[in-house]
């Protein structure tokens, strides 16, 4: 299975992000997305470990579904509350599988836990340590170009994003509106001596109420004109798709002319309408 790290010097990647279903219905539309996508050609699927640990358990099945698709696989891995020897039988059914790449990440407490106990990992820079101990992978990490909602400061959050992204291979960025906060993030990287490719995380902006809860969770800058426009397609599910495609698009432009290395669109299980953001970029013709 090709490593990220290799695809990225290939020139632009399109990629798709999923998350692991709860339940029998959406274990099919997930099903039904991936056919889709597939046939587009991306780069490599990922697929999310669950907030909270809410859907740790589904993701490995998910991973198996896309390899057995024929498309390189991502699985996201997150080390809060998890000991080393739970995160080592994790990396070595994936490396069973044929898995060479991974997004090594923090992550929440489960929702039955309170605090960390002593022994489990603390950072997600831990994680991709202990990794690479194991398995020559390629790894990624997140990155946040408008901040960690937990930061601190600024300039420490920076700091502190620079240091990850050294250790890791590439970062995926959190979903932004903005090519502005991209290119400022990658300068303020570029200007702490790390020069780690970062892909662009891409949410087409179907519901302003979900992108509003999340962007709010995140510290995401939700522009008002932005969310007028969505406003303004009325209950028309079709206008709205429209304008989140529209909006998508024109974002992905701005980042590949920018000189991102890729794109990385986040699907919510569906293929709608990154099937259509993907072809308007020029991917799976």
């Amino acid at each position: 299975m090709p490593r990220i790290t290799n695809l990225l010097t290939a020139g632009p990647t399109l990629s798709f992000e999923f998350s692991a279903p709860r339940d029998k219905e959406g274990n099919a539309r997930l099903s039904r997305a991936l056919d889709r996508l597939a046939h587009l050609h991306p780069a490599f699927m990922s697929v999310t470990y669950g907030a909270g640990g809410a859907t740790r358990g589904p993701t490995r099945e998910v991973v198996q579904s896309i390899v057995d698709r024929g498309v390189t696989a991502m699985p996201h891995l997150t080390c809060v509350a998890h000991t080393t020897g739970e995160i080592g039988a994790v990396v070595d059914a994936y490396e069973a599988m044929g898995v060479e790449n991974l997004l090594a990440l923090h992550g929440d407490l489960p929702e039955s836990s309170t605090e960390l106990s002593a022994g489990h990992f603390q950072r997600a820079v831990d994680l991709v340590a202990f990794v690479r101990e194991r398995e020559p992978w390629a790894i990624g990490v997140a990155a946040h170009p408008e901040g960690h909602p937990r930061a601190r400061s600024r300039t420490e959050d920076l700091d502190h994003q620079a240091a990850k992204l050294r250790a890791a291979d590439f970062g995926i960025t959190q979903f932004f509106f903005s090519v502005e906060h991209y290119e400022r993030f990658v300068d303020a990287m570029a200007a702490r001596d790390c020069m780690t490719p970062v892909i662009p995380g891409v949410m087409p902006p179907t519901n302003t109420d979900r992108i509003g809860a999340m962007a709010a969770m995140n510290g995401t800058e939700f522009p008002a004109a932005l969310r007028s426009r969505i406003d303004a397609a009325g209950d028309d599910p079709d206008a709205r798709r429209e304008v989140a495609i529209d909006e998508a698009t024109r974002l992905s432009e701005a980042l590949l002319a920018a000189g991102a290395p890729g794109i990385h669109l986040y699907t919510m299980n569906f293929s709608e309408p990154v099937r259509t953001i993907a072809r308007n970029l020029g991917f799976g013709q």
